[in-house]
């Protein structure tokens, strides 16, 4: 199951092995995603958009600051 960190009215979640993204976060939320490269985090945008930047993080500590970071200006 999915885990739920709130910060700043941004919901960032961390899927677990086998969730699909789009079935767990909703427009607005913040998705970070381990593969075999690393950390992803995933922005869910109007009508399902999902826009992500282009390097995974190597952990998951700092995929969670940065999405955090992205949640304080308003992402």
């Amino acid at each position: 199951m999915a885990t739920v960190v709130k910060h700043r009215g941004v919901n960032i979640i961390l899927l677990e092995a086998g969730e699909q993204l789009l079935q767990v976060c909703r427009t607005g939320d913040i998705g970070i995603v381990e593969d075999g490269e690393g950390w992803w985090i995933k922005f869910i945008g109007d009508n399902g958009a999902i826009d992500c930047y282009g390097q995974p993080y190597p952990s998951y500590n700092e995929a969670l600051w940065t999405a955090k970071a992205a949640a304080e200006y308003g992402v």
